[in-house]
């Protein structure tokens, strides 16, 4: 049996508590803040689907029952798996609790308040190349102070993540990962951490993270005005 071009299965990083979006979508997860009338969730998922994922895995917290309702409702067929956490675990402890629920070494990841629309194939083919513990998909900026920057070596692994600061153009981290699970299960991991930080950031010495650079449509609707923006280029 020939193995996937991708993963087939992802983890959909749903569980924050979107403080930063809460006056212009109050009481409702990001994810189904409404874009033109649908959830933000049905792009993104719209998109998955067309990637070949055919098994989604929520890592939920904040209203998690609004989400699995709106999922089992609108996608009755679909190989849903709910992953909710019991208080806050971070990025890194959301990750870690829903990995566990996977059924294949690698996995993609994403976020929900997200839309990065990658090449899957193209990142994982990377991912495969490099044998690489976890491969980053790496937007192009220009003018930007919102994000950190990536530097990226010429053989594509990871030397350093800086801190935010106002740039003119570099490489930002668009949180679509490949994750090997064997590489980072097994770490002593706390209950909660960052993935960003703990993780990634953490084991750049090993030379085993690795970007991908793809300058595809971006959009984070994490606050107002990109929210806003989104209703018009999502159309």
């Amino acid at each position: 049996m020939l193995s996937p071009s991708v993963p087939e299965e992802v983890i959909i990083l749903a569980g924050g508590l979107g403080t930063r979006l809460q006056t212009a979508v109050p009481d409702l997860p990001k994810c189904l803040a409404p874009i033109n009338g649908r959830p933000f969730l049905d792009y993104l998922l719209t998109y998955l689907k067309g990637q070949q994922i055919k098994r989604f895995i929520f890592a939920l917290g904040y209203r998690h029952e609004m989400i699995e309702q709106y999922i089992q409702s609108t996608y009755p067929g679909m190989d849903a798996v709910f992953s909710v956490e019991p208080a806050l675990l971070g990025t890194g402890g959301a990750i870690r609790l829903a990995a566990k629920k996977a059924e294949q070494e690698n996995v993609s990841i994403v976020n929900g308040d997200t839309f990065y629309q990658v090449d899957l194939k193209q990142l994982f083919s990377l991912h495969k190349e490099k044998q690489a513990a976890c491969t980053l998909a790496l937007k192009p900026m220009q003018d930007f102070d919102r994000y950190g920057s990536v530097e990226l070596a010429p053989d594509q692994h990871i030397r350093q993540f800086h801190e935010k600061k106002k740039r003119k153009d570099g490489l930002i981290n668009g949180g679509v990962y490949m994750l090997h699970l064997p590489s980072f299960l097994p770490l002593p991991w706390p209950e909660k951490f960052s993935f960003e930080t703990d993780y990634l950031e953490a084991q750049v010495i090993t030379g085993k993270i690795f970007g991908n650079v793809q300058d595809a449509y971006f959009i984070d609707i994490g606050i107002p005005d990109d929210f806003a923006r989104a209703s018009h280029e999502l159309k």
